[in-house]
Parts: C-alpha cells; sequence; structure tokens
C-alpha cells in the first residue's frame, strides 16, 4: 500500500482538526473538479481517478467505523485498478460521479468529526503492519491530495 504522508503520534491528533483538513481538501478538489465538464473529464482520466478516490472512500470508511467499533482490523486492501474496472466509472455522467464523490467524502469528514481520541491508536492490520487509525486518516487526506496533484489541466 503505497503511503503518502508521515504518521503523526496519535497523542497529538485531533478528530475534529483531522475532519476539517479532510473538509478543506474536499473544497479544493472539488474546485479542480469542477473544471472540467461531460467533454473535457469523458477525454481524460479524470472520472476513473475520482471513481478511485470514491473507492478509497469507501474503504476508508469502512476501515474507520469498524475500529470505532473495535481496537484491531485485519482487512485486506483492495486492488484499486479492478475496482476501477469493475465499477465503469467513465461510463457514468462525469457529474454523477463528481457528486458521488463528494457525498462519500462529506460523510466520511462527518464521522471523522466524531471518532473518539482514544480510538486513533487502534490498529489496522495490513500486510504485516501495524497502521493506526489515526494515521489511516492523515493518509487518507494526503492521498486525496496527492490525485489532486496529478489532474490534467
Amino acid at each position: 500500500m503505497p503511503i503518502y504522508t508521515q504518521p503523526t503520534d496519535v497523542a497529538l491528533l485531533d478528530p475534529e482538526e483531522l475532519s476539517q483538513l479532510l473538509l478543506l481538501a474536499v473544497e479544493e478538489a472539488t474546485r479542480a473538479a469542477e473544471r472540467y465538464d461531460e467533454r473535457t473529464a469523458s477525454a481524460q482520466p479524470v472520472p476513473e481517478v475520482f471513481g478511485h478516490l470514491t473507492d478509497s472512500a469507501g474503504n476508508n470508511l469502512q476501515r474507520i467505523v469498524r475500529l470505532s467499533l473495535a481496537p484491531a482490523l485485519e482487512l485486506p486492501g483492495y486492488q484499486q485498478e479492478g475496482w476501477v474496472r469493475v465499477q465503469h466509472y467513465a461510463e457514468r455522467p462525469w457529474s454523477e460521479v463528481l457528486a458521488l464523490w463528494r457525498a462519500l467524502n462529506l460523510h466520511l469528514a462527518h464521522v471523522i468529526a466524531h471518532v473518539k481520541r482514544e480510538h486513533l491508536g487502534r490498529v489496522w492490520r495490513f500486510e504485516g503492519e501495524d497502521l493506526t487509525l489515526g494515521f489511516i486518516i492523515e493518509d487518507y487526506v494526503a492521498h486525496l491530495r496527492h490525485h489532486m496533484r496529478t489532474l490534467p489541466a
């Protein structure tokens, strides 16, 4: 699994601040996405990028909810290209892909804001690594920002 940021000591993390960071990234990404219309988005891999980001939001939502309910989690990662291929994001209207991505991320930010601080140290065991809930949230925001930098102009 690619890592997009360095972990912060979970004692220094605040779920409300993490939620606000995600909301800021969502607003920035929405502005970037709105420069595309149906024609320009479909002529580039933009729907696939936002489809991947939708999948990532869904997978991370599951991790966050599950780690809010249990101290440890063992789930597989996900096959990015396979998920995008199976869901056929490029065949949906761009406006629907963007709306789905945005709604899911706004909900994710809401859930993050309500994570208990004491749960931020809970662990997802993935491929021999222990990733804390706090890191999962931080890395998700960094992942979103990374993909925004790769969008075609």
